[in-house]
């Protein structure tokens, strides 16, 4: 499905496949088009950069390894101004790399060679929390009409407007920040261990999940904290195993 296709039917997701491999670009955006995703595709990250200035995006799955601009240094610039989901589809499997993209920003992490049935859970889950939590702007959430605020301290979270604002400053949040840090204001401190907050914020078994929750949880501090090494709100207890609380 093209991008020619989108204005007719408003309702569905676009997604921007980047990918210096152009077999690899097309293949994952024809899995993604059968499951009725409309489809972009880039083959660079300056390229990635100049269709999302142009065109409409939900998603990106982005490669690490590419020319001109590589798949961190997009995420990065993309991350200034936008708050799309970004999953990373690389060869690159070792932790220390899967860690350092979501430092960048990236929401989620699929490793090449990928499993199709896997990358688009993985998408159905980003762009969930992303459309329907209201993020993007597109779709309403389900349960908008019960929107509140949640006050800790200096920090008030509007579930309408799914906005956090610091002493009167307001940060922008990815959906999963939102969602992380949702759960731990509503159980204001409640210690989580780190499975339970990716089971309860991914809708997924949790396995081997530290440093993903953990990366999240260093971006968030990095919003809501004036000091981030005496951090008033979002702490870490270190017990058997790595806890989380607020």
């Amino acid at each position: 499905m093209n991008r020619e296709t989108a204005d007719a039917k408003s309702g569905e997701a676009t997604i921007l496949v980047v990918d210096d491999d152009r077999e690899i670009a097309d293949s994952v955006a024809k899995i993604l088009e059968k499951e009725g995703y409309i489809t972009l595709t880039a083959n660079d990250g300056m390229q990635a950069l100049e269709t999302i200035a142009s065109s409409h995006v939900d998603l990106i799955i982005l490669d690490i390894m590419m020319p001109r601009l590589d798949g961190l240094s997009a995420t990065m610039k993309i991350r200034e101004k936008k708050n799309i989901p970004i999953i990373i589809l690389s060869a690159k499997t070792e932790d220390s790399d899967k860690v350092l993209g979501l430092s960048m920003g990236a929401d989620d992490y699929v490793s090449k060679p990928y499993n199709p049935m896997e990358l688009v859970a993985r998408v159905k889950s980003q762009l969930r929390r992303y459309l329907y939590l209201g993020s993007s702007g597109r779709l309403q959430d389900m349960s908008s009409g019960n929107a509140e605020m949640i006050t800790v301290g200096g920090l008030e979270l509007d579930t309408g407007s799914k906005t956090i604002t610091v002493d009167g400053r307001e940060e922008k949040l990815t959906a999963t920040e939102y969602k992380i840090l949702k759960l731990l204001m509503e159980n204001p401190g409640r210690v989580f261990p780190a499975e339970e907050i990716y089971e309860r914020v991914w809708n997924e078994e949790a396995y081997a999940v530290e440093n993903t929750v953990m990366v999240h949880i260093r971006r968030i501090r990095e919003k809501i904290e004036i000091n981030t090494k005496e951090p008033e709100y979002l702490k870490v207890v270190w017990v058997t195993k790595l806890l989380q609380q607020i």
